[in-house]
């Protein structure tokens, strides 16, 4: 009997070892969740207006590469250029336009999903595409107002851009932040 009543309380400190240690785990697992969900409270607060920039900085890359708005900051700052330029020396205008922007706003790739990044990406190189293939339908003679009046004709016409494609997400995106 002797042992029976040793080999009880030996069982029941087990029990009772195993329960002790079971809630302390459990409280060192909430405090442990408790302690990451105020970090990710703290860094939203850093990092959502980062993210909010960084979404207005990709809008600006996607209105300032439409053919519009280039060919019109072009017209402000050298009106000239449409009578004088080549529709070569149009096209490499816009090209470099089009990387300058791209590149200087690239870092903002680690704000966006991979899908919105990849709509931009491609909005880049369509949009050079059209650029390319729309002066290679000029006679070489053509000036740079002819080009720019036969680009924005046909951009205009084209409906839905992928330029228009990226946007929408990526303001659907920055909006699903807020």
């Amino acid at each position: 009997m002797n042992t029976t009543y040793i080999l009880l309380i030996v069982l029941v400190v087990v029990v009772m070892i195993f329960g002790f240690w079971l809630i302390q785990y459990s409280q060192f697992r909430n405090e442990e969740k408790k302690r990451m969900w105020e970090l990710k409270r703290e860094s939203q607060k850093t990092i959502s207006p980062i993210r909010l920039r960084a979404y207005e900085r990709l809008t600006l890359l996607l209105e300032r590469t439409k053919p519009e708005h280039m060919i019109m900051e072009l017209r402000q700052n050298q009106p000239d250029a449409f009578t004088t330029w080549t529709v070569m020396q149009m096209q490499q205008y816009l090209l470099q336009t089009i990387r300058a922007e791209f590149d200087h706003n690239q870092s903002q790739q680690v704000y966006v999903s991979e899908e919105v990044w990849d709509l931009i990406i491609n909005a880049r190189d369509q949009l050079g595409a059209f650029v390319i293939a729309m002066a290679a339908q000029l006679p070489k003679n053509a000036n740079a107002q002819v080009y720019a009046t036969t680009l924005l004709t046909a951009f205009n016409s084209n409906g839905l851009t992928p330029s228009d494609k990226a946007l929408e997400e990526l303001k659907n995106e920055a909006k699903s932040l807020m």
